[in-house]
């Protein structure tokens, strides 16, 4: 999967490009991150302004991210369109996750957390 990466402040702001999250290019995504947590990236925000679906093998290699960090760090999520929100929704994964509406709005409440 190919994404941009940019550090705001002390959050890595990853910008999937590709349009899905699926079973083709998930469990590469999730090992990609994987490697940048393992080098010390502990909060991260994922920007899915350019994502129009996630199906389920995406979703687990959120969840599967979110558990490497292991209460050390934060993963955020923002810019999601309606049916993938509504699928966060569905799955009570918004209880899970930090959803924020944009970029912007979201890096300011991962600032107001701390380190």
């Amino acid at each position: 999967m190919n994404f941009e990466t940019q550090t705001v402040g002390n959050v890595l702001v990853i910008t999937p490009l590709d349009r899905r999250l699926d079973a083709s290019v998930s469990s590469q995504f999730k090992e990609d991150l994987q490697t940048m947590i393992s080098q010390g990236a502990h909060k991260i925000l994922l920007d899915f302004s350019q994502v129009d679906f996630i199906d389920s093998s995406g979703l687990g290699a959120l969840v599967s991210l979110l558990k490497s960090l292991n209460g050390k760090g934060e993963l955020a999520l923002c810019s999601l369109n309606s049916n993938i929100h509504g699928m966060f929704k569905l799955t009570r994964m918004d209880k899970i996750f930090t959803i924020g509406a944009d970029q912007s709005s979201t890096l300011q409440q991962m600032s107001s957390v701390g380190p």
